[in-house]
């Protein structure tokens, strides 16, 4: 269409997880959607579209109990694309009714994953379609004995399958409301397979395709793995690292030691933008819901199916103090060094989804009168496309709300693609102003 072919790449994506997020809402209105009488109000289905599809997780409806069986599948399906990424999948379809991909949805294709190289991306599409399904049906395997005797055959293979997509695709959303009214898997803390399964599930989908490109094409020999890949496994290590340690003495003291590692790692991976908890995040201090701020924050790597500011970016800017304690003119990796375009680019994400997270946090606070910790909380899930939550979602008002929808679209569709969306008419300037010192520090 002429009108697609005057937009960018970024103007694209953003308005095809807008397209996606409407189509969604209108499908969760429809009667058949909801097990009451009657369809979901626009304020619910556009709530819960926004989660599925930006794979956060935030509910104001139990899933298991308000939606049907059709409304669970929608959401599913929405998860799906969510995770593979709407412009995956429009090239995934094309790819496979026979169509030839254009340039033009090359380019947005490499844009959507951050590849690295336009000339691959139809090739790695279908290695993250397969890649995906592997993955998501062996989780679901691993999963069906457990759920298979806790709820009977047929309904067990469903949520095996519900939970190993959403696990993979780093959406948060559960069907345990039969137990409990978002309890998400905490009746499942202590089940070996359950947990195996969504920490393995969330990890493989946080890494991201090009990392799993990588392993592919070079196997175990780390040293082969281009820079990227090593920063996102050596920044994705501590940051599971790290929060478990602190955990496993700080917060789970109580319990016993076999189901307190495990709560312990399950916690600490879920916080990257995962959504789902085996624990009462309600008992833990202050200092472990801050904890669990920091990694919500930081998400997953580029190119994956989890949100955040990504793992590389945390990366940079730490190289990048290093690098100023050390009186370095470049952030250095791996023997490598970073662009200054990197950098900026890296500062810039963090000042945007720090001025999100704290002022979100501020007017819900200030509008719904709770605690600002608990606000900050929620706004970090949301932005960084987690899905945690302490329990205020469902009762918040209609503003607040909506700047949690906003939260998860930004977080998804990423801070810098709307801004070069919304930029995308104007000219940089080229011209090289006087320079003067600026004292900082």
């Amino acid at each position: 269409m002429p009108i697609f072919r005057k937009m960018t790449s970024s103007q694209i994506i953003i308005l095809g997880f807008a397209a996606f997020i409407l189509l969604g809402a209108l499908l969760l209105m429809l009667p058949i959607s909801t097990r009451g009488e009657g369809g979901a109000s626009f304020a619910d289905a556009v709530f819960t579209s926004t989660s599925a599809v930006c794979i956060t997780g935030l509910v104001v409806r139990d899933t298991a109990t308000y939606w049907s069986g059709f409304g669970q599948a929608v959401i599913l399906m929405l998860i799906q694309v969510g995770g593979m990424g709407v412009v995956t999948f429009a090239v995934a379809l094309a790819s496979f009714s026979g169509r030839k991909i254009s340039l033009k949805q090359r380019s947005t294709m490499q844009e959507a994953i951050s590849a690295h190289k336009i000339g691959d991306v139809v090739k790695l599409t279908g290695f993250i379609i397969k890649l995906t399904a592997v993955f998501e049906l062996t989780g679901a395997v691993i999963m069906a004995p457990s759920f298979c005797r806790e709820f009977g055959l047929l309904k067990g293979i469903w949520y095996s399958l519900f939970h190993s997509i959403s696990a993979f695709c780093n959406a948060g959303f559960d069907l345990m409301g039969v137990k409990d009214q978002y309890s998400s898997l905490t009746y499942f803390s202590a089940d070996p397979l359950i947990n195996i399964a969504v920490i393995s599930l969330i990890t493989i989908g946080g890494i991201g395709f090009l990392t799993w490109d990588d392993i592919r094409t070079n196997k175990f020999h780390f040293r082969r793995y281009s820079m990227q890949s090593k920063v996102v496994f050596t920044t994705s290590a501590l940051l599971v690292l790290l929060p478990a340690v602190y955990f496993f003495f700080g917060e789970l003291s109580g319990l016993p030691i076999g189901e307190r590692i495990a709560q312990s790692v399950f916690q600490s991976v879920t916080t990257r933008t995962a959504g789902f908890n085996t624990a009462d995040l309600n008992a833990f201090s202050e200092v472990g819901i801050a904890v669990m701020i920091i990694p919500m924050l930081v998400g997953g790597s580029p190119g994956s199916t989890a949100g955040g500011m990504k793992t590389t970016t945390l990366a940079v800017l730490v190289s990048t103090a290093v690098s100023v304690f050390r009186r370095r003119e470049h952030t250095h990796f791996f023997g490598r060094r970073t662009d200054e375009d990197t950098v900026r680019s890296a500062s810039t994400i963090l000042t945007l989804y720090l001025t999100l997270f704290i002022g979100g946090g501020l007017i819900i606070s200030r509008v719904e009168q709770l605690p600002l910790l608990t606000c900050l909380f929620e706004t970090a899930s949301a932005v960084g496309t987690v899905g945690l939550t302490l329990g205020i979602t469902p009762g918040l008002g209609h503003l607040s709300r909506a700047i949690l929808i906003l939260l998860m679209y930004l977080g998804r569709v990423g801070g810098l693609t709307l801004i070069f969306a919304a930029l995308s008419g104007t000219k940089g300037n080229t011209a090289r102003l006087p320079q003067e010192k600026l004292t900082i520090g």
